[in-house]
């Protein structure tokens, strides 16, 4: 029997597993949904066992199959880390990667800065830099890296640390002029807000530091760029909560205040997350590489 399983109808079938349908698979492979489908029944033929339960709507693993899936993904991995081993530390930093990253200041003005560096410093190489702020998936997506704050979920990935974000409550003097200043969370209710995504706002007390505080806001203005709220609220338009940051320069020059003066925002782990077990070539590894000793250095 096992002479007569082919390597390529197990990969297959753990990229199905991973992508949870045979069209998604298809693709990645660059072949026909149906060529797919044969190398499936082909291995379940071969093994005299069920691995996936298909119906029009639905694809799930089997016992047997997830079992399968479990071991073969860890013996592709390993086979994959040779091969790199073999060829690609013997080649120069070269090819694709494939990036994701939030947008606004972080991405635009640093990851964006270093991007640049690194491609001057290895030509060969291609950079895909996506701005999509929605909650990717990895494999799914096939992104390569992704830069992302607050925290990881996911196991399945490794999230590198890059730095802890500042982040601050913030309006314009003329704001507080007229609308006041807020000396309590709880006020922000009563106040003139302007939200991105997050419309749970935390807070924790410098006067006692097991006192914390959640209020959900409903913004005036809504929009998920941060230029946008920050234009906004130096226009006096109402209050923001923005990485400090993106807007260094408004605050230094007092066109934009920190507001509730006893209150603070916890900050927020800013990460590069890839692949826990995808073997990893040359390019990404020194494009990670390159990418932590900028923030080392710069932060």
């Amino acid at each position: 029997m096992i002479n007569n399983i082919n390597l390529a109808d197990i990969r297959s079938f753990v990229l199905i597993a991973q992508l949870g349908n045979f069209t998604k698979a298809a693709e990645a492979l660059n072949v026909s949904r149906s060529h797919v489908s044969r190398q499936i029944s082909s291995l379940e033929k071969n093994m005299k066992v069920t691995l996936l339960t298909r119906t029009t709507r639905s694809l799930k693993l089997t016992q047997a199959g997830e079992r399968f899936y479990q071991q073969c993904e860890k013996a592709i991995n390993g086979i994959d880390q040779a091969l790199i081993a073999a060829v690609d530390d013997t080649e120069e930093v070269r090819g694709l990667i494939r990036v994701n990253c939030v947008g606004g200041y972080i991405g635009e003005r640093i990851i964006s800065k270093y991007v640049a560096e690194f491609m001057i410093e290895h030509p060969h190489i291609q950079v895909h830099l996506d701005f999509s702020s929605h909650r990717i998936d990895l494999i799914q997506d096939d992104f390569d890296i992704a830069f992302r704050m607050g925290l990881l979920e996911d196991s399945g990935f490794i999230a590198k640390k890059l730095m802890d974000i500042d982040v601050v409550t913030l309006a314009s003097p003329s704001y507080v002029n007229k609308y006041g200043n807020p000396e309590y969370p709880s006020e922000l209710s009563e106040h003139r807000c302007l939200t991105g995504s997050v419309k749970r706002w935390s807070f924790e007390s410098d006067e006692n530091a097991d006192e914390q505080v959640g209020i959900s806001v409903e913004g005036n203005l809504v929009s998920k760029n941060g230029y946008a709220l920050i234009t906004n609220a130096m226009a006096g338009n109402g209050i923001i909560r923005v990485p400090r940051m993106y807007c260094a320069d408004a605050i230094e020059q007092g066109i934009l205040v920190e507001i509730l003066p006893k209150w603070h925002i916890p900050s927020v782990l800013f990460s590069a997350v890839y692949h826990r077990d995808k073997y990893q070539p040359k390019r990404l590894r020194a494009f990670i590489d390159f990418i932590k000793q900028r923030f080392e250095s710069d932060f």
